[in-house]
């Protein structure tokens, strides 16, 4: 194997993800904000964007194998993946640009032109995330590799996402104040991020490439999809798993610049809190490979969820008077939360070659899809659960921190971090009890696949 490539993908697949999630992290979780205290939509018509948001989401997370059957089944001079990473990577940036523009549109008017541009960012950023994703199986078996690739990846992925959470507010502050509208300063941020995004991932198309090589196999049908999904039951239960960890993660996200609007009471604060947890989640990444070398997978997801747990027990009881209390509790949240999203992306990536072993059949990209799909489930609930919420806590209409009743205040600390925290305890538990892919299991694994590539090989002869 080409050392020199290894090192390529290694680092520059993970460069792909910077402006990508910039963007990704701007729609999911500041767009309810954009609606509710930018755009100030009314009550009557955000419970109809709520409802919308969720039948949306989970209608594209659906949609997500059966696009990862038309990757897989694509061929073309640039290979499977990177046709759909331009394409869809370039088309939802232009989604994303209208998502964020006033029209000055009302009422009903303003909820079919809504619509319509977030279900076509939806369809064209899930066909640049299925074939971006995709490509991780296909560029290294080797299990540590596949760490240093995925970790990498996150970083970058939490450089990009962390960039927008902590600049979100001082940057569309001071746009705000240049163009004389906050409308336009998050339109001008949507067109910077949108721009970082395609420029990165330019350079990842152009210096990428994949390692891993199979036989030619006959096309993937929609039967076929179902036995890589339904019959593959590692990769059902990490799905079920990964599922209950990123409700409670995104939902606990998703509520983090309204808890400090309406909860804490200083808004500039968030920047501040989301600098302190990325720099967290950045050096959980970069010290995971190091850990990795001395525990195995099921002991360190072990202890990042201990970390999380005793992260949001300390965050219920923090006071408000003081941000140290809050900015520990945040820091062994997201350093743990950080560990568990890396692991899981690697049982993910390792049930592509289980789904070959036991059925002779290798699917990346309806496999990878399960990821997206995870994401895109766990975001449409947090978004059901964060609409209900900012209604039945009074919220919505509160205005401000002192606005805030003290039922409201308990009630959404509990969607806050009650409520996801017993996601991912449920969560490491289905975990614990039924993945059994180890590294031993992985490797005999690789074993078993490569005595079947020499015996064909031998009877082709």
């Amino acid at each position: 194997m080409d050392n020199k490539q290894t090192k390529k993908n290694r680092y520059f697949f993970g460069i792909g993800t910077i402006g990508r999630d910039a963007t990704y992290t701007m729609i999911s979780m500041y767009l309810m904000f954009y609606l509710t205290d930018i755009l100030k939509v009314p009550t009557s018509i955000m419970a109809t964007i709520t409802v919308v948001f969720m039948v949306t989401r989970i209608f594209d997370a659906v949609n997500d194998p059966f696009m990862g059957i038309i990757v897989d089944n694509t061929k073309s001079r640039f290979g499977k993946f990177k046709p759909w990473i331009f394409g869809g990577g370039l088309l939802s940036s232009v989604f994303t640009i209208l998502i964020f523009t006033d029209f000055g549109l009302q009422g009903t008017a303003f909820v079919v032109v809504f619509i319509l541009f977030y279900l076509l960012w939806e369809i064209s950023f899930t066909a640049n995330d299925i074939a971006f994703w995709g490509m991780l199986p296909a560029l290294n078996q080797d299990q540590k590799e596949r760490e240093r690739i995925g970790g990498v990846a996150r970083i970058c992925a939490n450089l990009g996402m962390f960039t927008m959470v902590v600049g979100i507010v001082p940057i569309t502050n001071a746009l705000g104040k240049v163009t004389g509208s906050m409308t336009k300063a998050y339109q001008l941020l949507a067109i910077i991020a949108v721009s970082v995004m395609f420029v990165f991932q330019l350079i990842m198309l152009l210096t990428v490439k994949e390692q891993t090589h199979t036989k030619p196999q006959k096309a993937t049908h929609f039967k076929d999809m179902i036995q890589v999904i339904f019959k593959n039951d590692q990769l059902l239960w990490v799905t079920v798993s990964m599922t209950l960890f990123m409700v409670g993660y995104i939902t606990t996200t998703s509520f983090g610049l309204y808890y400090f609007k309406y909860v804490y009471g200083d808004e500039s604060m968030y920047s501040i809190f989301a600098l302190i947890l990325g720099v967290s989640q950045i050096i959980s990444l970069l010290a995971f490979p190091h850990l990795s070398k001395f525990f195995s997978r099921k002991t360190l997801y072990l202890w990042a969820t201990l970390m999380v747990v005793a992260g949001y027990i300390l965050f219920y009881l923090a006071p408000t008077s003081t941000m140290a209390v809050i900015g520990i509790a945040g820091v062994l949240i997201f350093v743990g939360q950080a560990a568990i999203q890396l692991l899981m992306l690697m049982f993910i990536t390792d049930t592509v070659e289980y789904g070959q072993w036991r059925f002779g059949r290798r699917n990346e990209s309806v496999t990878l899809s399960l990821q997206a799909f995870i994401n895109k489930l766990g975001g449409a609930i947090a978004s059901g659960i964060v609409g209900m919420t900012l209604v039945i806590s009074g919220m919505k209409d509160a205005g401000n921190a002192a606005g805030m009743t003290a039922q409201g205040i308990t009630t959404f600390k509990f969607f806050m971090m009650v409520l996801p925290l017993v996601c991912i305890l449920v969560g490491y538990g289905v975990y614990h009890f039924k993945y059994k892919i180890d590294a031993k299991f992985y490797s005999q694994m690789l074993v078993d696949l490569k005595e079947r590539e020499n015996n064909d090989a031998d009877h082709e002869i």
